[in-house]
């Protein structure tokens, strides 16, 4: 019977292959150290996940992946290192992925870059993402020395991320699959409706489209605005 099973499950892996890992950094909205437009109080601490717009509120990515059927929380944790506020990782219903979401303190925004450009670099990952605030906008922040062990994707989702990052990215040997050009608001819709696409290896086109659907849905805009605010990839 066990040699059935690991027959069964070795041949599953041969068709479906392993899941795929993708890496997502959020750096919490806080309204004290970061040069954003203020939000309400509640919402911009960031060192309170649980009421943070890009954690804790109901359009944050962790919210959106709980909320959505085809997707299954399969731990949270709260990490040793005090900068990290929260972990939680999911998989989608599909078994395609294995997704993994930290919650960064706010006025560690910095800290959480580098995070996310040291795991685009290690070789341990498919994609990884970055959502919150456009730290380069406030200041300098030297990339990883090294460039990326093997090819992986990258998404990052803050304001007019393309100007700031597409070279960076493609420095890093990492690959920009889906980039903005303007102000906007990194919802967790964005990476809900656009992951399973790229984990069906979708191009980026289509990420972008999928992407500005669901940005025209959440912020009532038409399609074609919505188009306008993610970037162009090959």
């Amino acid at each position: 019977m066990f040699r059935t099973l690991l027959i069964l499950a070795l041949s599953a892996t041969a068709v479906f292959g392993a899941p795929k890992r993708v890496a997502v950094f959020v750096a919490l909205c806080d309204n004290a150290s970061q040069g954003i437009q203020p939000v309400a109080a509640k919402i911009g601490d960031g060192n309170k996940p649980d009421d943070n717009l890009y954690w804790g509120c109901s359009e944050s990515l962790p919210s959106c992946l709980k909320a959505s059927g085809a997707w299954k929380r399969v731990k949270k944790e709260a990490p040793d290192d005090p900068r990290i506020l929260e972990r939680r990782v999911f998989t989608d219903a599909a078994g395609t992925m294995t997704v993994t979401v930290e919650g960064w303190r706010g006025s560690e925004i910095g800290a959480c870059l580098t995070a996310f450009e040291t795991a685009l670099v290690s070789g341990e990952h498919d994609l990884c993402a970055f959502i919150g605030h456009n730290v380069l906008m406030d200041k300098e922040i030297a990339p990883p020395a090294k460039s990326a062990a093997k090819p992986v994707d990258a998404v990052v989702l803050c304001c007019r991320s393309e100007p700031y990052f597409k070279k960076r990215l493609t420095d890093l040997g990492a690959k920009p699959v889906l980039l903005t050009t303007q102000l906007m608001y990194p919802g967790g819709f964005l990476l809900r409706d656009s992951l399973p696409l790229w984990a069906k290896g979708k191009s980026p086109a289509d990420l972008r489209a999928a992407a500005a659907g669901a940005y025209a849905r959440n912020q009532q805009i038409s399609v074609k605005a919505a188009l306008g605010v993610f970037s162009v990839l090959p």
